[in-house]
């Protein structure tokens, strides 16, 4: 055929195919070939893009594996030290390493600079105590990172520095003790975080000063189940907020959120943080953590009031509608009585009226579609000057009325005790009455001084004038009056006599 070929120059244009499928087969040969493609090793199953050396002693990866690999898998190794050399040749396409159940205690800088392409990298299960500077920046698109079932009780905040493609991030199973805001909030925060899983940790409480400063779309991933919580109001508040609007960490948990109460200094019990009437926490102070987070605002009537949207994602491929008590969508550049809402989901109501409590939903979403978030705004409208007023009048009542009690006391007191007695001054008493002892009858019995009794006749009627309303206040009271005074009293003055009988009868 070759010279079939070369002698026939007139089928140069046949020709070409042929040579078209030898060159080919040279590439195909060249691909596959040991140089570039390398080999399996026998420590290890191959398949096409994915390779397997799973629990064959190894201290480090082979250097002759096929250098297109997409996916290795070196579980139940001996590999103890992650350093530059440790991947001895460079792995342009891998986007899937793991590296569980092995014995690596630290992680040197530099270590995955030849896989800068991983999405997933598999860390659990080893015996890492400190995650610190920047071990992951050459990941720059890695996705997901499993740090489960390690040591880890410190974070160094710029550990995860550079990873602004972090979708997933697994801490549960270590021995943190403090929650990582880090991750949210400052220098090194991760933007596209939207789960974190540090369930069964050592945290004790939550910053609940600096939580709100998370965003929905993030809070919504946060996982805190197994941590042994003490028992605390605020938390309390927190898991409720969360257990209402339906976030899977708290509804698909409920009965691993427990909290230690210590009735002692030394015994305590492990209770349920999920449950009706924990701790006896009132809805005031619920009401407080949530107006501390942001999901409760006081308006007053009249007053300008400004609400965020909590989703924090305004920017210029979101879009922001707001739902109001009675389903109004409230939209931007949409006036709607003394409604506005702006385009980064800020609601301003200018004037807020009663009529304009309740709950108002945000409702963010992203040009793509890829994000739906939805809030809920409780806003409480009450006036503050009717408020001080109503208060002012009920603190004058009572006043009033205390005043007029002390009063009344003192004026009895001084009835009782500074009246000039009566008796000397007094008619005969009837014959039936002479039989009683001579000490009484005397006492009784009228004496010279007649005129002396005229003036103090005269000035007890005007005292009588004066503690009127007091003997009548007194007979309404039940008090009773004993022997001559009760009949002396009824005798000069007929209105309280027609009481104290009404009374009697």
């Amino acid at each position: 055929m070759w010279l079939r070929v070369h002698t026939l120059p007139t089928l140069l244009g046949a020709v070409r195919p042929g040579c078209r499928e030898l060159l080919c087969l040279l590439v195909i040969t060249v691909t596959v070939g040991p140089g570039a493609s390398g080999v399996c090793p026998t420590a290890c199953i191959c398949a096409t893009d994915i390779v397997s050396c799973t629990n064959k002693n190894l201290s480090k990866v082979p250097g002759n594996l096929f250098r297109l690999i997409k996916r290795l898998d070196l579980s139940y190794n001996r590999i103890g030290l992650l350093d530059s050399e440790w991947i001895p040749v460079s792995f342009a396409k891998l986007n899937t390493l793991i590296i569980r159940h092995n014995n690596i205690s630290s992680i040197s800088t530099g270590s995955f600079s030849t896989t800068p392409n991983l999405k997933c990298l598999d860390l659990s299960s080893n015996k890492l105590k400190t995650v610190k500077n920047a071990v992951f920046q050459e990941l720059k698109v890695l996705e997901v990172l499993l740090l489960y079932n390690n040591y880890i009780s410190y974070l160094d905040p710029s550990a995860f520095g550079g990873l602004s493609q972090l979708q997933k991030l697994y801490l549960s199973g270590n021995f943190l003790t403090q929650f990582p805001m880090d991750l949210y909030v400052g220098r090194f925060k991760l933007a596209e975080l939207m789960f974190l899983d540090v369930s069964y940790n050592r945290i004790p409480s939550m910053p609940m000063h600096h939580i709100n400063l998370v965003p929905g779309k993030q809070l919504r991933g946060i996982y805190l189940h197994g941590n042994p919580f003490v028992c605390d109001c605020s938390l309390y508040s927190l898991l409720v907020f969360w257990y209402r609007r339906h976030f899977s960490s708290v509804m698909d948990f409920k009965n691993d959120y427990t909290c230690r109460l210590w009735s002692d200094s030394r015994h305590s019990r492990q209770v349920l943080l999920l449950q009706d009437s924990f701790m006896n926490c009132s809805d005031s102070i619920i009401n407080g953590s949530f107006r501390a987070l942001g999901f409760i605002h006081e308006a007053q009537v009249g007053e300008r009031l400004i609400v965020h949207c909590d989703s924090k994602t305004g920017n210029g491929n979101t879009d922001f509608i707001w739902v109001g008590p009675d389903n109004r969508l409230l939209e931007p550049d949409k006036e709607m009585e003394n409604f506005h809402v702006f385009h980064n989901g800020s609601l301003v109501i200018e004037s807020p009226r009663f009529e304009d409590a309740g709950v108002y939903s945000c409702i963010a979403m992203n040009r793509q579609r890829l994000l739906n978030e939805t809030v809920d705004v409780t806003i409480n409208v009450s006036n503050f000057t009717v408020s001080r007023s109503h208060a002012h009048e009920t603190f004058n009542t009572a006043f009033t009325t205390l005043a007029a009690c002390v009063a009344s006391i003192v004026l009895v007191l001084l009835y009782l005790y500074l009246t000039p007695c009566p008796c000397k001054c007094k008619t005969k008493r009837p014959k039936n009455m002479l039989h009683q002892s001579n000490a009484h009858s005397s006492i009784l019995s009228p004496g010279p001084a007649s005129d002396a009794c005229a003036d103090e006749r005269k000035a007890g009627a005007e005292k009588s004038q004066v503690l009127g309303s007091v003997k009548c206040l007194l007979a309404s009271k039940s008090i009773q009056l004993a022997g001559e005074d009760s009949r002396w009293c009824c005798e000069n003055n007929p209105g309280l006599k027609l009481s104290l009988d009404a009374r009697r009868g």
